[in-house]
């Protein structure tokens, strides 16, 4: 009869033996993955000739693409979003503080010699590292009410600083804390992440980058231009009269006699000719400031729909046919 300890070492070696086995098949695997050749190796010598990359680049090239899980090899060529999946891929499975700080040069090189930084506007932004110097951000902080303007000073692989005006509180209060870093491509989207306060120093706070982005379109419908009186509530009851200056199922712009900043919320009642009234809250995506000269005392304002508004969004969508049908279709 075979003793407990004994099946107790039985089953320790067994495990063992298996655990083994796979992290044999494992080491064999990407010893494959790394030196054999892979599909879409032409198309790939090809581009690297076509676009000058120096042997370093494609070297780094050929790193991020091997450590993806990318069948034809070409692929971080094709791209922004397959190359910064590459690239994120890369930094979490070597470390990036790991990454010589050289590699990390090479990559910020290769994403601006593939056009693939947030100012190519064909390009699509899928992490703040594609943002660039100069951007003009808004910080969040807490529940979203306080919020700092501010610009990226400096940036690379690895880190983004940004100014920080010290009358908004400490800035060391920061350090460690999570916050909201929103930025505005215009004419496509407002996109916000979440960023972790890494440190601060004289008036700039350095913060992480963010491959998950929260992206809200601002032209992603039809817009009807209209001239409706509006009335709206802020969070803590101050009512605002102004104008809703352009409609459509996705948001609106408003002018309102209030600067209001990004992000925003508060809810307001226009009236939507043959459908009635409409009560609907609303997210600020931009202000615009005094853009209308004829309104010349209202800030104008972009927003989203936000909360419950399927039902709005649905007679919007039949007023402005009944209007297109009417009078024929308008450009966005």
């Amino acid at each position: 009869m075979i003793e407990p300890l004994q099946l107790l070492w039985i089953f320790f070696i067994v495990i063992m033996v298996l655990t083994l086995v796979v992290l044999l098949e494992i080491q064999r695997s990407y010893h494959r993955r790394e030196h054999e050749v892979m599909f879409g190796t032409p198309l790939f010598d090809s581009q690297v000739k076509e676009l000058g990359l120096l042997p370093a680049e494609v070297k780094v090239l050929e790193k991020l693409v091997r450590s993806s899980k990318y069948e034809n090899k070409d692929a971080v060529l094709n791209t922004a979003s397959l190359f910064e999946s590459a690239v994120s891929n890369y930094y979490e499975f070597k470390g990036v503080d790991r990454v010589l700080p050289e590699t990390r040069a090479v990559i910020e090189t290769l994403r601006k010699k593939l056009n693939f930084t947030a100012s190519n506007h064909l390009a699509t932004v899928c992490s703040t590292r594609q943002y660039n110097e100069g951007n003009r951000v808004d910080l969040f902080f807490g529940s979203g009410s306080k919020v700092a303007h501010s610009e990226i000073l400096r940036r690379d692989e690895k880190i983004m600083v940004v100014a920080y005006d010290e009358s908004l509180g400490a800035g060391r209060s920061l350090v460690g804390k999570i916050i909201n870093l929103r930025w505005t491509r215009p004419e496509d989207a407002v996109y916000t992440a979440k960023v972790t306060v890494l440190s601060y120093s004289a008036g700039e706070l350095t913060i992480s980058h963010a491959e998950a982005l929260e992206k809200k379109q601002l032209r992603r419908w039809v817009r009807e231009p209209v001239d409706f009186p509006v009335e709206a509530t802020m969070p803590d009851g101050s009512v605002f009269h102004g104008v809703l200056l352009d409609l459509s199922a996705g948001g609106i712009l408003v002018g309102l006699p209030v600067e209001c900043t990004s992000g925003q919320r508060m809810t307001i009642k226009f009236e939507l000719p043959s459908f009635g009234e409409e009560n609907v809250e609303i997210e600020i995506l931009r202000n615009l400031g005094h853009k209308n000269p004829k309104m010349p005392d209202l800030f104008c304002l972009t927003a989203s729909f936000a909360g419950a508004f399927g039902w709005t969004q649905e007679r919007v969508l039949q007023y402005i046919f009944e209007i297109h049908k009417k009078n024929g279709p308008k450009s966005a």
